[in-house]
């Protein structure tokens, strides 16, 4: 009894040439090649999910802080002079050293 089930893909011609090179190059089969693009694609979203997940955490912890210190009320040009004071005091040390 198979152990594996068949499917069909379609791909745009310029595709399947580079799918057929890229498979003899790396000497696999073109049900090999797809197969590990499957699991190199699991991979990646496995990975970007976990990405977005801690970014997800990080966005929270800042806004904790900023409600811990008060920085949560300031007004967008509030914001803005604060960045433009730290720019300036950091241009103002590299000049000097």
């Amino acid at each position: 009894m198979r152990t594996t089930k068949v499917i069909s893909i379609s791909l745009p011609e310029a595709q399947y040439k580079k799918a057929v090179r890229l498979a003899k190059k790396q000497n696999r089969t073109m049900s090999e090649l797809m197969r590990e693009a499957l699991r190199v694609y699991e991979t990646e979203e496995l990975r970007r999910a976990e990405g977005f997940r801690r970014m997800g955490e990080l966005v929270a912890s800042i806004q904790q802080d900023s409600k811990r210190n008060g920085t949560d009320k300031l007004t967008m040009d509030e914001i803005n002079e604060e960045i433009a004071a730290v720019r300036r005091e950091r241009s103002r040390m590299a000049k000097s050293a």
